[in-house]
């Protein structure tokens, strides 16, 4: 387990009374298991995010070599002048 470091926080009383219900009704050890739980998600949506974002910059030209049938190998060669 990673090391713990303690902070305040302040919530308003409904959030207070969530993280109360959900760490009885889900079996969580305490207040603080259920904001790391919620933090991980966070995390997770925010990688997610980042994956989207980097998949739609993929450049379709990138697909088409690819696809070209050629070898890494014979694409140094021709892109530094050689012959195949």
């Amino acid at each position: 387990m990673a090391q713990a470091n303690e902070i305040s926080i302040s919530l308003p009383t409904s959030l207070v009374q969530f993280i109360e219900t959900y760490k009885i009704t889900k079996g969580c050890q305490s207040p603080s298991q259920v904001i790391e739980l919620a933090l991980e998600l966070l995390q997770n949506q925010d990688l997610e995010e980042s994956y989207r974002q980097a998949s739609s910059e993929i450049d379709s030209a990138w697909d088409i070599t690819v696809a070209d049938g050629l070898t890494d190998d014979i694409r140094v060669i021709i892109a530094f002048g050689g012959t195949v």
